[in-house]
């Protein structure tokens, strides 16, 4: 489960969604007795019958943070950049003296899109983040005995925007403090293959963080930052973010690795996908497909290597690649991004970010059921994932003042 953290790492808490389920499709056994041992561990059983999207990105959540903010460092040879950026003047032109090698430097010494960027010492940097994401996955469901099921094959469709604003400040030249917020515009389907499907929304103001950020080196051919975050995921979690990034600097590109961990305690014990909504006969009914179940807390790390680049003036490209361990599942993600900067003040960032490969699939997770009749939460069967992706679509405005 990831979020944020890779491009499409989400975790996914239980939380109350209102009524949307359609033509009854679950439900035990006229007879059957409300088995409870299975039950998964939760706070309140009369507040847990819906779920939540936790977003790490994060990592475009978590990471829109840091993999939006980046600092630009010169190249090696100074002459080299400005003669390829100046296509109107010839070579010994660009240089016609020192003085004049020097301010054009100063002019272009910050990317705004760069992955170490940080404001310096009394700068304010914004970044706005607005992504559509998806994260879809095939389920088919094996019942127990007691347990009846019109349909068991579903397509499970998260689908939504997000809106998310970090704002910096500048203590030092190396040392930052940052603040976030992120509003989701979510919806969430179970498309049955024969039965008729049940939807769900969810708009809120979801997620609010603080964190600071240190560039620990910056010299000639060497960068590199520390950064640290706290963030409250509405109803879901409370999560600690520790990201590292270190970068080696060759002529307009940077290259570099990073890793990420989080430690993520969850407001309940168990944590998967799920909705809920009124059968045909007016009752109440939940479905629950837990990704863990007897869980407070979960730990995420991931890895990467990314290159940053300047193609021209104004044009610069960065691409990435992740492996990540999310708790319950493990995925490999690409992200690529194309940024213009005209000025020295904004720079505007279109990326997308897609899983090419999840341990998800075939992987076979419990689901649960809950209704008047079991008076609870009851283990029903078991749920076979097949075609995860996670993937995202954004752009960032990106501002330093």
């Amino acid at each position: 489960m990831k979020k944020q953290m890779s491009l499409f790492v989400w975790a996914i808490a239980m939380f109350g969604m209102s009524p949307v389920w359609g033509a009854t499709n679950f439900g035990p056994r006229a007879g059957s007795s409300a088995d409870l041992s299975g039950m998964p561990a939760t706070r309140d059983n009369t507040t847990v019958n819906y779920t939540k999207y936790q977003t790490r990105s994060t990592t475009q959540t978590y990471q829109s943070s840091d993999g939006a903010n980046m600092y630009y460092t010169q190249p090696v040879k100074r002459s080299d950049l400005y003669k390829q950026y100046d296509s109107q003047n010839s070579a010994t032109n660009v240089r016609t003296s020192r003085s004049e090698t020097v301010r054009r430097e100063i002019k272009r010494k910050y990317y705004l899109a760069h992955p170490f960027f940080q404001p310096l010492k009394g700068d304010f940097g914004s970044v706005t983040d607005f992504s559509y994401n998806m994260n879809k996955y095939d389920i088919t469901l094996t019942p127990i005995e007691s347990t009846e099921i019109t349909d068991t094959k579903a397509k499970w469709d998260m689908s939504g925007f997000s809106i998310k604003e970090d704002f910096s400040y500048g203590i030092t030249d190396r040392i930052a403090v940052l603040g976030m917020l992120q509003y989701d515009i979510n919806e969430y389907k179970l498309d049955w293959s024969t039965a008729p499907d049940d939807k769900n929304d969810d708009n809120d103001l979801n997620l609010f963080g603080l964190g600071a950020q240190w560039r620990f080196i910056d010299n000639s051919e060497w960068i590199a930052t520390a950064s640290a975050y706290y963030q409250y995921q509405k109803d879901i979690s409370n999560n600690f973010l520790l990201d590292i990034k270190a970068g080696y600097k060759i002529a307009t590109s940077t290259i570099y690795g990073l890793v990420r961990g989080w430690y993520i305690d969850f407001d309940g014990d168990s944590y998967g996908n799920g909705i809920t909504g009124i059968q045909d006969d007016g009752t109440p009914a939940s479905l629950f497909l837990a990704y863990k179940t007897d869980s407070s807390s979960a730990f995420y790390i991931e890895g990467g290597l990314g290159v940053f680049s300047v193609l021209a003036e104004d044009w610069t490209l960065n691409l990435e690649a992740i492996f990540g361990d999310y708790d319950w599942h493990n995925q490999f993600n690409i992200k690529g991004a194309i940024g213009w900067q005209p000025n020295n003040w904004v720079a505007l960032n279109l990326y997308a970010k897609t899983s090419l490969y999840d341990s998800a699939d075939d992987k076979t997770l419990k689901f649960y059921w809950s209704d008047a009749e079991t008076g609870g939460w009851k283990e029903s069967g078991t749920a076979k994932l097949n075609n995860y992706n996670e993937t995202t679509i954004g752009f960032q405005a990106i501002f330093t003042f």
